[in-house]
């Protein structure tokens, strides 16, 4: 006889219950597990490979692969743009660590200015971190950077308001720009890497965040932090996307048949 254990990103501590069924972390994913106590190893690895497949934090995970493949295309339309000087890019949410993964920050030719809520130290001379906020980049000027790049951080805002700001904010600032989020109606949801996660009343997202680890998540300390988590993050449609860059061009990436995330792109033409 056999039972099922749930799991998610990080494999704890692992106890089987008299039932045969043991919540280790969250519910959207099951270990096999035999009633005996004897966890079915192969199972277990290949549960893990799956987490880490959308976990961008690993370097071979599907995430990072998308991430590679988004960037060439960044790559392709950052030769459109000519300048005389190294290009200013305001990356809105980035990391210096972003850029190393994509084997950038040793590129001379561009100088790129870190926008977060902190300054963060950095290590390459090309690379400079600013405390700030991505509605409002009054502190800069109209069309000072060559190109103002965001990657999955629109959906983070808590209202579609902010989201305006932010995108009127990031057309003004740039002369082109690249703004990239996961798609509302991807079956996974990329925070929590919960299926259809989205899609459920409120309520039952609150619940599911306050009790359980998912994802890229701990289980929030309280009711009101789960409801400010849920709250912050609000996926957006193509069309939305459409909606707030309708200077921009799409590109869409694809994964078995569905449009994981929407980039909107503005750049010279050829």
């Amino acid at each position: 006889m056999t039972g099922f254990i749930a799991y998610s990103s990080v494999l704890p501590r692992i106890k089987l219950g008299v039932t045969g069924w043991e919540v280790l972390r969250s519910p959207p994913l099951l270990i096999h597990v035999n009633v005996s106590g004897n966890l079915n190893e192969t199972n277990i690895k290949n549960q893990i490979m799956a987490i880490k497949l959308f976990n961008p934090d690993y370097g071979f995970s599907l995430n990072q692969r998308f991430r590679e493949k988004r960037f060439k295309f960044f790559i392709s339309l950052l030769e459109r743009v000519k300048s005389d000087k190294p290009i200013q890019i305001l990356d809105v949410g980035g990391s210096e660590i972003y850029w190393e993964r994509m084997n950038f920050t040793n590129n001379k030719n561009i100088f790129v200015t870190l926008l977060n809520l902190k300054k963060v130290p950095t290590k390459k001379d090309n690379f400079v971190s600013i405390k700030g906020d991505a509605c409002d980049l009054s502190s800069f000027k109209d069309k000072q950077f060559d190109i103002v790049y965001s990657n999955s951080v629109i959906e983070h805002l808590f209202t579609f308001e902010n989201q305006k700001k932010m995108a009127t904010e990031i057309m003004r600032v740039g002369n082109a720009y690249y703004v990239q989020t996961p798609n509302y109606y991807f079956p996974i949801e990329p925070h929590w890497l919960f299926p259809f996660f989205q899609f459920l009343p409120f309520k039952i997202r609150v619940f599911l965040t306050k009790n359980f680890n998912l994802g890229h998540y701990k289980k929030a300390v309280s009711e009101e932090v789960a409801i400010k988590r849920v709250n912050k993050v609000k996926l957006l449609t193509e069309k939305q996307m459409k909606e707030l860059f309708p200077t921009g061009k799409v590109y869409r990436e694809i994964l078995l048949g569905f449009v994981k995330s929407v980039t909107m792109f503005h750049f010279p033409e050829k």
